[in-house]
């Protein structure tokens, strides 16, 4: 997840430096189609099969991936870099408070203030960059987030039953690819140039190996405890925000990424412990 942390942020990087060339559909399309070439290859080569008996989850994953990649790009053109990332990383509270609402179990009052806390630290990030004029911006992040929540609720499904994470990765890549290209060809779009398509490649190539490792991350890991590890990426980016666009942030906004953070690992911790509890009861 680490790995996954790094790649992702420095994907978040590279659309920032693509933004006054590219549109956000442009953007994922390139990234997906680079990203499929890429996971394609390797297993098609090694002769591993495509088929799966779990395509409407494929679906539903590569659907909800879609809309977080789309709207994470929307936002990243409009707000610094740090901010569209912390806002996308509310995604393990939504995580969290799916896996309770799923489970059909009561809402626990800490996780209520888990989530509160996460509110605050999300209005916190937002009152110092996004003026009155660009709460959209704000609130496509935080739709982010909640569609990225869904997607990893998918992600974690599929690896429990046994998908390997290159097929989880490949189907995401096929359907925003198509998708994306569709759109792209139907409206009027920017040229590539010579100097693009090493930024493009590299987009598609950081944005894979991120899907890879996160998707590793959670079939093989403890999900709730991976979620916490997502948390990097939004560390990593206000280093590469800080260094590469010369983005400073203000007490304000360190205080709410850093509430953000604690919402989302106090949430996960609390989910985590009242499974372990639910888990020793049933065995007695």
């Amino acid at each position: 997840m680490l790995v996954a942390g790094a790649s992702f942020a420095t994907m978040g990087l590279l659309v920032k430096l693509c933004v006054p060339y590219f549109s956000a559909d442009e953007l994922v399309f390139y990234r997906s189609l680079f990203g499929l070439i890429l996971v394609g290859a390797l297993p098609l080569y090694q002769g591993c099969t495509l088929k799966t008996r779990y395509w409407s989850m494929h679906l539903m994953r590569s659907l909800c991936g879609l809309a977080s990649l789309w709207l994470f790009f929307f936002t990243l053109a409009r707000v610094p870099l740090a901010t569209a990332v912390t806002l996308n990383y509310t995604s393990p509270l939504f995580f969290a408070f799916l896996l309770t609402v799923l489970g059909r179990e009561p809402v626990a009052r800490s996780l209520l203030f888990a989530m509160g806390i996460g509110f605050i630290g999300v209005l916190l990030v937002l009152q110092p960059h996004v003026a009155s004029s660009e709460w959209l911006s704000g609130f496509t992040g935080l739709l982010s987030g909640l569609t990225a929540g869904i997607s990893y609720l998918c992600v974690r499904h599929l690896g429990q039953v046994g998908e390997p994470e290159w097929r989880i990765v490949f189907y995401f890549s096929g359907l925003s690819t198509l998708v994306l290209g569709t759109v792209v060809l139907l409206k009027p779009h920017h040229p590539l140039t010579f100097s693009h398509p090493g930024f493009l490649v590299s987009l598609g190539a950081v944005a894979t190996l991120g899907q890879w490792a996160m998707a590793r991350a959670y079939r093989t890991g403890k999900s709730l405890l991976v979620a916490n590890f997502a948390f990097s990426t939004v560390l990593f980016s206000c280093v590469l925000g800080a260094v590469f666009l010369k983005e400073k942030l203000d007490a304000h906004t360190w205080w709410g990424i850093l509430a953000v953070i604690l919402a989302g690992i106090m949430s996960t911790m609390i989910i985590r412990r009242h499974n372990e509890a639910q888990l020793h009861q049933n065995r007695s």
